[in-house]
């Protein structure tokens, strides 16, 4: 190919071939421009043109799905990135028969996000970008005010539901619970094509971790949930994301997806020699933009350049850029995808 465009090296690369070279992206939230379309959409787009990176992770508010559901957080008041809980759908695990399939089409939450996507689409037009959509399981978790990762993230639900009465003591609810969401985020994904999305960036979050779910529970409520979703967005590329410790990423070998995205450099977590069937995103701690620690930034970039020099890969820190980010440090990161070529 004799100039590559953005769009040809993201569709290449996630299509397991190399392109002229790697690409890269960061995502960050910004907490005070995500609790409406507008000002999601000129954010997200003033970021991407401002680094100029060469894809987009869209970063909706981390609650926006359990929103669907009736859950209500107070956005005056955040911890890290996470709203405070006032109220849960679900106050009890007997509660999960009261969920239901919501559309698209007639939900809030949901339509506030795909206007989203049609803006940022409007404002990026050659630009790749994939919506951020939770998994069913992690879904649910929010909804009843329990931590979706393994270290405690819920701001302002102090007695959750406990995992016990959810997925032993209210089997079948759960089930019930978990078929709805899937459902309704399955509907969700054919409006994001709709609306100009590429895909999915997929999210399990810390899920697969054993010491939140052991391998049966989440084959039993996880992987059948994703799989209803995943193939409501098989129109894209899509990239899935396991978070924190102990992520597995070589569980999702089987998974209907084109990239995957986890920690390399967390405990118990392998890097990136790993054996993966999708293409590998990520390389760089997102911990180091905390810090906003230049020298290792680049340093790790570069080598992870370098390892992956004859492979498709995509560059980007290993989770969501901290609050605390410079200017500066996202300009040097993004510079070392070019200094690697010279």
């Amino acid at each position: 190919m004799s100039e590559w465009t953005k769009q040809d090296r993201f569709n290449a690369i996630l299509s397991g071939e190399r392109a002229d070279r790697a690409i890269i992206s960061g995502w960050r939230h910004f907490i005070d421009k995500e609790q409406n379309a507008e000002d999601l959409a000129n954010t997200t787009i003033e970021f991407t043109r401002k680094y100029d990176w060469d894809w987009v992770k869209i970063n909706p508010r981390a609650t926006y799905l359990a929103e669907a559901w009736g859950n209500e957080y107070d956005f005056s008041d955040y911890r890290a990135v996470f709203p405070r809980q006032q109220t849960t759908a679900i106050p009890t695990a007997a509660s999960l028969w009261d969920l239901e399939v919501k559309k698209a089409a007639e939900s809030a939450p949901l339509l506030e996000h795909l206007d989203a996507v049609r803006r940022i689409r409007q404002g990026l037009p050659d630009t790749p970008l994939i919506q951020t959509v939770f998994s069913p399981l992690t879904v649910l978790l929010f909804i009843v005010g329990r931590s979706a990762y393994v270290t405690q993230t819920v701001f302002g639900i102090e007695h959750p539901v406990t995992l016990e009465s959810l997925f032993r003591e209210h089997r079948a609810a759960a089930h019930h619970a978990l078929h709805a969401i899937s459902m309704t985020l399955a509907d969700y994904v054919q409006e994001l094509e709709q609306a100009g999305s590429n895909g999915l960036f997929y999210a399990v979050t810390g899920t697969a971790n054993p010491g939140l779910f052991n391998e049966a529970m989440f084959d039993e409520f996880s992987r059948p949930y994703d799989s209803i979703v995943l193939e409501a967005a098989s129109y894209g590329k899509n990239v899935l994301h396991t978070c924190g410790t102990y992520a597995q990423p070589e569980k999702f070998n089987d998974y209907r997806i084109d990239g995957i995205s986890w920690d390399t450099q967390a405990e118990g977590n392998p890097g990136l020699a790993a054996a993966l069937s999708a293409t590998k995103v990520g390389g760089v701690d997102h911990a180091l933009f905390a810090t906003n620690d230049i020298t290792q930034i680049k340093q790790q970039a570069e080598e992870a350049l370098s390892l992956m020099k004859d492979q498709p890969f995509i560059l980007s820190p290993n989770c969501a850029i901290p609050l605390s980010v410079t200017d500066e440090a996202l300009a040097e990161f993004k510079q070392t995808i070019h200094e690697k070529r010279s």
